[in-house]
């Protein structure tokens, strides 16, 4: 192909270094806004007096705009862009000063003192050092239901706190005053302060949240504290952001507006990319139909960006058939990636047959081999032998609406069906309820990425320690597997700790709860108007820096 597309490469971290780019005891200096231009482009700058409107499609309704419940991406990217943490990532995802203006680490590496800079929050109440220690005491409370508490387990006595081991009281979080936030770890985390970053650790008005449990449910009553505040949310229609006066660093943001369409189709959305109703189509906020991936890439309008995400199909292990690993290894060897890697996603994904992407792969070769048929059959065989049958009964396989998802359920299907013989139905379910499904065990096999918080393979690895972790998903858990991670956590030699994950990744690949396929990159187009939008090697998007230019 002689015309090349774009092609963004996100920094490659490596557990035990990633915060490299922090000096002493403070996070890294905010970068200058990014900007991606095509060579020999003169620079352009907006438009005095005209309003800079960014308009984007999420294709489905976000879960919540609570950054106490965010869960997925689509969710996460309106919290993103409404609220602020003690820290904020750069464009190489590495953590710098935020609402917190300075950060002191203890020589043992298990206590943070952040100091809080001025900053409101969008009704103008003061963001204060409380205000974090409410939140996080409020994510650990098992009433809230946060699916995310365990992001938190990593503050001394923060897992007893939310099995009810211990009080509030004695959770390692302290408000010292109004503009000092003392921390204590149960162990030293080198990557501390990219958690801070995440929106399950982002501050919460408490004045507001105890007044009204409901705050984050409607434009009129949510109250953020980030670059951007809603203004507007049309369910299942549009969402509105409109610049936050109040934010502590607002001369930063440039646009005044952002316009979020909920449009499922991902032809429609492309649609009004081409005719100037959309300056952004794709991902990280929705998809791009496959059938024109390569049209968008022959035209050089595709921007290609890997990303620390690996894409899978959780099972779930606690009733029917798919309670035998067998069956469900059957299923996992019987999946042709390179073929879905090559017809439809066609991007550079790379097939992946193990738990862990690329940036972070213990095993590179995998636990098994693509399209292994043979094996394949021999599993199933054995399975079926165990369980007593001699026929499976059709199996459900469930996705949210996008092209792509739809395209390799079909394909899976068709394999499943040419291969072993087994008979599957697709389920098509709205994003929000197909979450909801997932959580509740109320499916046999259900597609979901998984997009890395910060890039150490214990992100993934504890995802599946406990059956009821918030986002395990799928009934499995073993006892060898939880104290390899209990293990790691203590473990301060990096050669040992990747031992310990390699042991706990071989159990968890043996017992099969999920179906591995490809490590992903995220594929969009923008206008040429558009600038600064930054998206990380975690595949998180940032629209503080975003601006419009004519």
């Amino acid at each position: 192909m002689n015309k090349t597309f774009k092609l963004l490469f996100g920094v490659s971290l490596v557990a035990g270094s990633i915060l490299a780019g922090c000096s002493g005891n403070q996070a890294a200096a905010p970068p200058s806004a990014p900007a991606e231009q095509k060579a020999g482009e003169a620079k352009q700058t907006a438009s005095a007096g005209k309003p800079q409107v960014f308009r984007a499609n999420l294709t489905s309704e976000p879960s919540t705009a609570d950054p106490g419940l965010a869960k997925d991406a689509t969710s996460g990217a309106v919290v993103r862009a409404t609220f602020d943490g003690l820290t904020r990532l750069d464009k190489d995802a590495k953590p710098m000063n935020s609402v917190a203006s300075d950060v002191k680490i203890s020589d043992d590496k298990r206590v943070y003192t952040f100091t809080i800079r001025d900053s409101k929050w969008s009704n103008g109440d003061p963001v204060t050092a409380h205000d974090f220690e409410y939140a996080w005491k409020r994510v650990l409370n098992p009433k809230l239901g946060a699916e995310y508490a365990y992001q938190l387990y990593y503050i001394k006595n923060a897992e007893k706190v939310h099995t009810g081991k211990a009080q509030a009281t004695e959770l390692g979080v302290k408000a010292l005053d109004d503009k000092t936030l003392e921390v204590t770890l149960e162990n030293p985390t080198p990557f501390f302060l990219e958690l801070t970053a995440f929106y399950t650790y982002y501050p919460v008005d408490k004045k507001v949240a105890e007044a009204n449990p409901n705050w984050a449910n409607e434009a009129a009553t949510h109250v953020s504290n980030g670059p951007f505040k809603m203004t507007g949310w049309e369910h299942k229609s549009k969402i509105v952001l409109e610049k936050n006066e109040n934010y502590w660093d607002k001369d930063a943001v440039k646009l005044d507006r952002i316009e979020f369409a909920m449009i499922e189709d991902d032809n429609t959305a492309l649609s009004m990319f081409d005719n100037n109703e959309l300056d952004w189509a794709g991902q990280p906020l929705g998809g791009l139909p496959t059938d024109a991936i390569p049209s968008l890439k022959e035209a050089g309008k595709l921007v290609v960006h890997p990303k620390a995400t690996m894409y899978w199909y959780k099972i779930n292990t606690t009733k029917g058939p798919l309670k035998n690993a067998k069956i469900r290894k059957a299923l996992a060897y019987a999946v042709d990636r390179q073929s879905i890697v090559d017809n439809i996603t066609q991007v550079g994904q790379v097939p992946t047959m193990g738990m862990l992407p690329q940036s972070m792969i213990i095993k590179p070769e995998g636990y098994f081999r693509d399209n292994d048929i043979e094996t394949a059959k021999k599993m199933l065989a054995e399975g079926m032998q165990e369980l007593g049958v001699t026929t499976l009964p059709t199996i459900t396989m469930s996705y949210n609406p996008t092209d792509r998802h739809k395209k390799i359920a079909e394909a899976m299907q068709d394999q499943w069906k040419r291969n072993l013989g087994i008979d599957v139905k697709l389920a098509i379910k709205e994003f929000k309820v197909h979450l909801q499904d997932l959580h509740e065990l109320n499916y046999e096999i259900g597609r979901l990425g998984w997009n890395a918080d910060f890039n150490d393979p214990i992100n993934y690895l504890e995802m599946f320690r406990d059956a009821k972790t918030g986002n395990n998903d799928t009934g499995w858990e073993d006892e060898r597997y939880k104290e390899l991670l209990k293990q790691s956590a203590l473990e301060s030699d990096p050669e040992k700790r990747k031992q310990l994950f390699a042991e706990a990744e071989q159990i968890f690949m043996d017992a099969m709860p999920v179906i591995p396929l490809f490590t992903d990159v995220d594929v969009w187009v923008q206008s040429d108007k558009v600038r600064g939008v930054q998206v990380d090697g975690l595949g998180f998007i940032d629209l503080k820096w975003a601006e419009m230019v004519e």
